[in-house]
């Protein structure tokens, strides 16, 4: 019986182990995923910008006329 009892709390303590472990884990997860996350947004705005910078130059390149206001070139 003793030896049941033991064993039990041999397990008890691996798996306490364990959880302690992956709860790290876990947070270090979490830690990583939200670096990611801001690096992402900031990434998304700078894209958006680079887009409206390159919209604004297209506009100034085209003489004022926006993309597909042109004229055909026989006219």
């Amino acid at each position: 019986m003793r030896s049941e009892i033991d064993d039990l709390k041999q397990r008890v303590e691996e798996l306490e182990t364990r959880l302690a472990f992956q709860e790290d884990t876990l947070a270090q997860l979490n830690d990583v995923i939200a670096r990611q996350d801001g690096s992402i947004r900031l990434l998304l705005e700078r894209l958006r910008d680079l887009g409206d910078k390159y919209q604004d130059l297209s506009f100034e390149v085209q003489g004022g006329r926006k993309p597909g206001e042109e004229k055909p070139p026989h006219y």
